[in-house]
């Protein structure tokens, strides 16, 4: 009596089993929505190359002008560019960011003068504010229309949030902010 070989169908099956799943994850990714990054209102590769000359211009900015930024209790006297930097869970343990949105209605005003003390009457602000998450919940404002230098905007959630803009003066200066926090249920 012959003794059988079942080395190749061993083979074949783990071959099989092998090609399933690769099939099964490309069809999984294929599936997955993207959000894409828009930090500073622009894609992440745009960010990678010009991220030096944004820390530029906030040095030149803060030599010309002095900002206070307020939202809701939080002030801020200066633009924010080092959460870039952290994890949110580095936010959540350590930042003095932490809990400055709220669920429902949160505010935010900008008071821009030169460092002479002269308010600035007229600058761009184009700010969008983020949830870590995914961008179904993305908030775009700006000043265009309105010159306004007040804003009211709803989280209609609580949880991980990013706000990121940048200001914009007559004279072609520009600044850039990105703060991360978290909005609670108080």
């Amino acid at each position: 009596m012959k003794k059988r070989n079942y080395w190749p169908l061993f083979f074949i099956a783990i071959f099989t089993f092998t090609l399933s799943m690769v099939i099964w994850t490309v069809m999984s990714a294929i599936k997955t929505p993207v959000h894409e990054d828009k930090s500073f209102l622009s894609s992440y590769h745009i960010m990678d190359v010009e991220f030096n000359d944004i820390v530029d211009y906030n040095e030149k900015f803060s030599k010309k002008y002095n900002l206070k930024m307020k939202i809701n209790d939080k002030e801020f006297d200066s633009l924010v560019l080092n959460d870039v930097f952290l994890s949110q869970r580095v936010i959540d343990q350590k930042s003095m960011h932490k809990d400055i949105f709220k669920k429902g209605m949160n505010n935010i005003s900008f008071d821009l003068t030169t460092k002479d003390g002269v308010k600035v009457p007229n600058f761009k602000i184009n700010f969008k504010v983020t949830r870590t998450t995914n961008s179904y919940s993305d908030i775009d404002i700006n000043n265009d229309e309105k010159k306004n230098k007040n804003f009211t905007f709803n989280l209609e959630k609580a949880g991980n949030w990013n706000i990121t803009g940048i200001l914009d003066t007559n004279d072609g200066e520009k600044g850039f902010f990105y703060i991360k926090s978290n909005a609670t249920d108080k």
